[in-house]
């Protein structure tokens, strides 16, 4: 099938300096050159945003919000509709994963748990201490997040239940199912390979860029270079169309909420590794910087269009808008107030952009 999207389209036509800020506004990187323009206008206030240890502190941030933003890119491209869910999929792969690899419980802690006796015991999980530690946990928190994505695909698309619904529920249930196996407790005494995802190089390269970077660049491909990603674009785009035209919209739709759920497991590996701990609040702060990462990129809550490029771009800018608004040292409420504001800008400037989009190829 040869889809042709509108932002893939190029002009040959040329163009004066007028039309400039027009090109600027529809070009792919247009969120890259936000902030690098945001980055220049800070410096002289903030000095130290340049400084390699806060570059560090960024990029550390970066890879985890990107993994979870990726999955959260596929969901919005087919559904328009953002997967509220991710934040307790974190939470509950992260309690699991710590409960079959971690090396110590606490009886005093733990004995209450519901696993106690079956699953955790004072010497650990049921990998605790083997070579299948670090692998095993892994493995469960993948699957974990994988079938969370297979339910929620599944509500939606054969029960034609709303995704909104669906997923809000969803964030209840898994956070509260998190909260209720470990009785609040964050779980420690993780394996050292383990930590070591977290925290741990190869070479100068952090094992979390690496992932992070292959999660991001498999995504790419799929959307790009496979019929698999033709088909997501065109269900988002028309998901009746797409129907007629013999495309298994329903199967595309399960599979993008199980790509969201392998994602949030990932993100929750990158955080739990990092943390060195299961926590059954994990990422319960993060839902408003996955989303936002994503508006900000471009990618349209109508549905039909982004790319991994765009999401990449959008996680960097949100990342250093963070940073940046600590840095100046403002109330938890003011920076909450400006990043909302920032994210309601996007919104509005992505329906200028969609609409300006479609006069430059339809007119």
């Amino acid at each position: 099938m040869n889809l042709k999207l509108p932002w893939h389209s190029k002009s040959a036509e040329p163009y004066t300096l007028r039309d400039l800020p027009r090109r600027v506004l529809l070009s792919e990187y247009f969120v890259l050159y936000l902030t690098i323009v945001y980055v220049i206008l800070l410096l002289p206030f903030i000095p130290w945003l340049l400084n390699p240890m806060n570059i560090k502190n960024i990029l550390s941030n970066a890879w985890p919000l990107l993994a979870l933003a990726m999955g959260q890119t596929f969901v919005l491209i087919v559904i328009g509709v953002p997967d509220l869910s991710q934040t307790s999929i974190m939470a509950l792969t992260s309690v699991v994963g710590a409960v079959v690899m971690s090396n110590y419980f606490d009886p005093v802690l733990f004995s209450k748990s519901p696993l106690w006796g079956s699953l955790i015991a004072e010497n650990g999980g049921i990998f605790a201490g083997t070579s299948l530690a670090t692998l095993g946990g892994v493995v469960v928190m993948l699957s974990v997040g994988l079938l969370i994505g297979l339910f929620n695909g599944i509500s939606v698309a054969l029960f034609k239940m709303p995704p909104f619904m669906v997923t809000l529920v969803g964030w209840n249930l898994w956070a509260a199912i998190a909260t209720f196996l470990p009785k609040s407790e964050n779980i420690r005494h993780l394996p050292e390979g383990f930590v070591a995802i977290g925290s741990g190089n190869i070479g100068p390269i952090s094992i979390a860029m690496l992932v992070a970077l292959l999660l991001a660049v498999s995504g790419h491909f799929v959307l790009s270079k496979t019929l698999f990603g033709k088909r997501v674009y065109a269900t988002g785009l028309n998901p009746k169309a797409a129907k007629v035209c013999g495309i298994p919209t329903k199967r595309i739709i399960i599979a993008v909420y199980m790509v969201s759920g392998l994602c949030a497991a990932v993100g929750s590996i990158l955080y739990s590794a990092r943390l060195e701990m299961g926590r059954p609040t994990m990422g319960s702060t993060l839902l408003l910087d996955i989303i936002g990462a994503n508006i900000i990129a471009g990618i349209s809550l109508y549905g039909g269009k982004g790319k991994v490029s765009w999401t990449f771009f959008g996680v960097f800018f949100f990342i250093i808008l963070a940073n940046s608004l600590n840095h100046l040292n403002l109330p938890f409420y003011m920076i909450d107030i400006v990043k909302g504001s920032i994210i309601c800008l996007a919104a509005v400037l992505d329906v200028v952009r969609t609409r300006a989009s479609e006069r430059r190829v339809y007119t």
